[in-house]
């Protein structure tokens, strides 16, 4: 697809990106050049497909003998604005929409709700950012662009209770025809909120009656427990959404946006949005089901016939179902940044801070249960990447990967120092050992129970127990037999990020056992199972760091070549087909270093 944007002149560089939907699918109605035989001009005329193919039969069987890719161009309008602001210098922040855990040093982990810094955007699926002093790959469609970009990076994550606090500052600029900065933003809020629900409207309709509608007239193709499986509740989704929007166009101000008032809509619909627990749980079995589905050519014609008919953009089926999972962690997302921009005494800013309050639970309903669930199987691929692996299974008492990085762990006698990669998961730390020429491969080495420990921060200094000199060291102390654990961090942050994640872990702990969240013994067992069962493709050897920096200054970092957590959430846009190179290669790992 080759398309280009073109952004309103506003000042302070405000530009608005799109966020509702994956990358790609924000580009509905741009014109098009696809390689079709019976499109001419870049658009994609019914009356032509009607007058040159004849019927969705013929279009069937002309994209049948042809040889066309499934699957999704690259670039996009929006991408090339997003390099062209960065190349002029301009910084351009995206937010978290899911927690990305990484267990590869050149990928960059977050938790949703993180501020990345996008330093480069040029691959569709793979960006490369920044947040603190941790830089890496991130998968693309895990992220929210930010509407208003030449706000400061230290106002985010937005906090509700403090959005109050920054009227004083915000509202004493003035922006254009009497109106300040900060109702400028809002408008630029309100303005997002509204076109993202109609183009989300658009995407819901143009599957229902692009694919569903003509998915029915094949009983010979798909059965009735099929359809369900692949499109979940879907139409429920698409009726509650279109009274949704309703609600939300009665309340907007064409006049005057920043005077709006959406947060009701957003209270009064909150229990119908709950539907999209079942969607959200089912969207694991419809990605299988079309990875079944599609390894079947007819299928794979079948699905691009019908995106084709109904004039949708080129992404295939799997990403378009991807957007009602992405729409509910959105939500809270544009509240937080809503109410930012509302004054205190703006009619709606109570609303707002409600709504804001009543997404997040709902969001969160839907998120905890199936993402602690899913997480298993990352964990079980984790371990069976592993060589020379002892003992239990870290399933048997861990569900969460809290942490992970490389320490020097001092040991006795003499202090021995020794450089190790540490997983820390609730309940237990796991120690590895990177092999001394395949850097990319693991050798388990330890485990330590964390029920037992307690953490001790150590002063830079002579350290009397092992009598030698640390710095940005702490101890892992057991209450019950006095052993010691030293270990040292390379920076004075990462070792504060450690006393975190170790803080985190208990609170895990402690959480799981409140609400009473487990694992049963058949899901542990069946996600070894598909682990041992899984052939992992490779990923290109990690660059030292002089040549990393050469390729960031050539804009051309090594990629990753599988998509991130792809057995896990399945929460990537249309799947690549892995490369048979890297599987020719012995003992290679999921998780390259």
């Amino acid at each position: 697809v080759a398309s280009a944007v073109a952004f309103d002149v506003l000042p302070l560089k405000l530009h608005p990106f799109s966020q509702s939907t994956p990358t790609g699918l924000d580009c509905v109605g741009w014109k098009q050049h696809i390689a079709f035989p019976v499109i001419t001009d870049g658009a994609l005329d019914k009356t032509a497909l009607a007058d040159d193919a004849g019927s969705e039969e013929d279009l069937y069987e002309d994209f049948r003998s042809g040889n066309h890719r499934y699957g999704h161009a690259g670039g996009g309008g929006e991408q090339l604005a997003i390099n062209e602001l960065i190349s002029d210098g301009s910084v351009v922040y995206a937010e978290a929409l899911w927690d990305h855990v990484t267990m590869d040093d050149q990928e960059l982990g977050f938790k949703a709700g993180d501020v990345i810094e996008v330093m480069d955007a040029t691959n569709k699926e793979w960006w490369w950012g920044r947040i603190l002093d941790s830089e890496g790959w991130f998968p693309a469609s895990f992220v929210r662009l930010r509407v208003n970009q030449d706000e400061p990076m230290e106002d985010y994550p937005l906090k509700a209770e403090g959005s109050k606090d920054d009227d004083s500052c915000s509202g004493t600029r003035r922006f254009g025809m009497g109106q300040t900065t900060k109702d400028q933003m809002r408008t630029n809020v309100i303005n997002e909120i509204i076109s993202t629900e109609r183009d989300y409207i658009k995407h819901l309709k143009d599957i229902c009656e692009g694919y569903i509608k003509q998915c029915r007239k094949r009983a010979d193709m798909f059965t009735e427990e099929q359809l369900k499986t692949i499109f979940g509740n879907i139409e429920d989704i698409y009726r509650c959404q279109k009274k949704f929007v309703k609600a939300l166009e009665k309340k907007f101000n064409k006049d005057h946006p920043h005077l709006s008032e959406v947060g009701s809509c957003f209270l009064e619909y909150q229990t119908e949005f709950q539907i999209y627990s079942e969607y959200c749980n089912n969207h694991p079995n419809a990605c299988m089901e079309l990875s079944r589905l599609t390894k079947v050519n007819k299928y794979v014609y079948f699905f691009e016939a019908c995106r084709l008919l109904q004039k949708m953009i080129d992404i295939s089926l799997d990403g378009f179902l991807l957007t009602p999972v992405q729409k509910i962690c959105k939500y809270p997302l544009q509240l937080a940044e809503l109410l930012k921009y509302t004054n205190p005494q703006h009619r709606d800013f109570k609303d707002v801070e409600a709504a804001l309050n009543a997404m997040k639970n709902v969001a969160q309903l839907i998120n905890e249960r199936k993402r602690r669930l899913e997480n298993i199987d990352k964990i079980a691929q984790w371990q069976s990447s592993i060589e020379d692996w002892e003992g239990e299974d870290v399933l048997v008492r861990s569900s969460e990967l809290i942490y992970s990085g490389e320490l020097a762990k001092i040991s006795h006698p003499q202090a021995k120092s020794q450089q190790r990669m540490f997983f820390l998961f609730d309940h237990q730390l796991v120690c590895c050992k990177k092999d001394l020429l395949r850097r990319d491969i693991l050798y388990y080495k330890s485990r330590i129970n964390m029920d037992d420990m307690e953490i001790l921060d150590v002063e830079d200094g002579k350290d009397k127990d092992f009598n030698t000199s640390v710095k940005n060291a702490f101890k892992l102390h057991c209450r019950d037999t006095e052993e010691v654990h030293l270990f040292c961090a390379k920076k004075p942050e990462q070792k504060q990020r450690w006393l975190k994640a170790f803080e985190s872990e208990r609170r895990q702990v402690q959480l799981d056992q409140e609400t009473g969240f487990s694992i049963t013994e058949v899901q542990k067992k069946q996600a070894m199972l598909n682990a041992s069962k899984q052939q992992h493709p490779g990923k290109p050897k990690a660059v030292t760091r002089p040549y990393y920096d050469f390729l960031m200054r050539q804009k051309h970092p090594t990629l990753p070549t599988t998509l991130p957590q792809q057995q896990v959430f399945m929460l990537a846009e249309p799947k690549r087909k892995p490369s048979n190179f890297w599987q020719n290669i012995s003992r290679l790992t999921p998780f390259r270093k």
